[in-house]
Formats: structure tokens, sequence, C-alpha cells
């Protein structure tokens, strides 16, 4: 089940709040003695965190649960970076489990979210890693708190709502704070090995442009795309809303003549970016990389702010 991106908090006695994490989704699955750890595109990541399997362990057999995988900073805050150094940063990553949708053998998506959080209470394994996601008061008492600890955002959802695979009914919504989300890679600029990726996100059936991403990376970074994008090249632009007429006020536009010198790829890598601000004509300004996400699926990347 998916968040839907809003613009103001869901308000009222029917919605339950949580904090934004910014981190993996993660399913956990207790069967058979074992926990298996699946991200959303279902790759199997207990090669990566074993540990977190292990102190899943306790779970009851046949038991699923839906989280959100993070790494804590030292103020206490989810930072997504730390978590790529999942080698390192053993200590600092913790699961944040916020659902349960079968409690041995039983399936309980049907349920209302208030009875699932109740039994998920009860049978969670808590310790350095794992915990319960927190639900907060009112909206007015998550905002605050999310504004003075500079957090990412709020995640609203409706005490009532059963769980819906796979769709972003509004049921669940999330409000970000901050100007940051995933967008897809569809081409990028010459460089060494590229000057500047260019970035797009979905709406309906359209690969939208959505704007150059040059600044935020090192070496090492630049050579993780780089080699994300191999053996991707296409031929045909994949942006539904390219070319562009005038290069824009930022001089971020893509004209015809601009286009000449782009490489087309196959929008499927997926690049965590903060911004600025969206533009008056749509587009993003003062883009940075923050890091390859390889755990959603590129046609599930709309624009949320």
């Amino acid at each position: 089940m998916d968040c839907l991106p809003v613009a103001a908090v869901p308000q009222g006695s029917e919605w339950t709040y949580e904090l934004k994490l910014d981190g993996y989704r993660l399913e956990a699955v207790k069967t058979r003695g074992k926990v298996t750890l699946y991200s959303r595109r279902r790759n199997v990541l207990n090669h990566k965190f074993q540990y977190i399997a292990e102190a899943l362990e306790n779970l009851p057999d046949e038991t699923v649960l839906d989280g959100e995988l993070v790494a804590m900073d030292g103020e206490g805050r989810s930072d997504f970076n730390l978590l790529q150094k999942f080698k390192s940063a053993e200590s600092e990553i913790h699961y944040f489990a916020f659902d349960v949708l079968m409690h041995k053998g039983k399936l309980l998506v049907e349920r209302p979210l208030a009875e699932r959080r109740e039994i998920l209470s009860k049978i969670l394994p808590r310790n350095d890693h794992i915990s319960l996601s927190a639900v907060g008061g009112s909206a007015q008492q998550m905002l605050a708190f999310v504004k003075k600890h500079q957090l990412e955002g709020i995640i609203a959802k409706r005490a009532d709502s059963p769980y819906e695979p796979g769709k972003r009914s509004g049921l669940w919504s999330k409000y970000r704070l901050n100007l940051g989300q995933e967008f897809v890679v569809g081409g990028y600029t010459p460089g060494n090995p590229f000057d500047a990726l260019i970035v797009g996100y979905h709406r309906g059936r359209d690969f939208l442009f959505a704007g150059r991403v040059r600044a935020g990376f090192v070496p090492a970074t630049r050579r993780d795309v780089f080699a994300a994008l191999k053996g991707m090249k296409i031929a045909k632009c994949p942006f539904a809303n390219l070319p562009e007429k005038e290069p824009g006020r930022w001089g971020q536009g893509l004209t015809a003549e601009k286009m000449k010198s782009c490489t087309w790829v196959k929008p499927e890598v997926i690049v965590r970016i903060d911004f600025a601000e969206w533009t008056g004509a749509d587009k993003l300004r003062h883009t940075k990389f923050v890091a390859l996400r390889f755990d959603k699926n590129p046609t599930s990347v709309v624009r949320e702010t």
C-alpha cells in the first residue's frame, strides 16, 4: 500500500499520524522458522541486513510485517545516505514496523488499521534494531514536532483503512516539509563519465522531464550512477514534454538544439534528489544528487510536491 502525496495534512478524528522516515520500505515474512526481508521490488535483502532478520526471529510463524528500514544519525533523524553504508553502520540501522498483514497464517488486510496495529503491538519483538512506528496526536501537534526537529514530513492514515497492496488510494497520505524526492533518470549530458543527469517523473502514461542534476556528486558516486546506467542506452528521447521551446529563466530547459548532445537511457534507474523549488514552468531549481535507490518501481515515481 502506497501513500498519496498531498499539499495539506488531512485532519479529523478518523486520521492517525506517523513520522515520515527516509529509508527503505521493507516487508518481513516469517515462515517455517525463517525471516525473509523483501524490498518493494521483491528483492531479498537478508544478505545486506541479516541482523534485522535475526532481530525479528521471535515473530510467530506465518506472519508478515510492513515497515521502514532507516539509519538514524546522531540527532535521531533518519539519514538515507547513512543507510547506504549498511556494512559499517549496523548499530545505527533500525526497522520501524507499522503494519501487520498476516498473523499466524490469518490474513488481516481487510481488518481496519487500528485493529491491525493492536495485533502488531502485541507480537512485535523490541530490541536494538526493532521498534513500533509511533503514532502521534493531532495533525497540528505532529506538524509542530516535525518542523521543530527539521524532519522530512508526516504520514497520515485512516484508522479504519484496510491494507490495499500496490494502491495509492489516499487512505494513506504523505505530506513533505522538505523539498526532495525520487526521480527517474532518462538521460545524461556528456562529461567524465557524464556532466549532468536528466531526470523526470511519471504522470499517468507520460514520463515528464523535470530537470538536470549536476551538483552533489563525488567521483565514487558518479561512477556508481554511470555503472547503473550501463547497457541502458536508447536512441529516442523518453520524455513526453521534450523538446522545450526556450531554455528558461534558469537555463535548465532542454531545447531541440541542446538535446542533440544528450544520451538517452531507459527510464529505469531511480535517484534521490534534493532541490530548492519547482519553478512556474514545473521544472526543478538548484538540484543536488543524494543517492541511488533500488527499492522502488520506476513507474511509481510521481511528483510529490
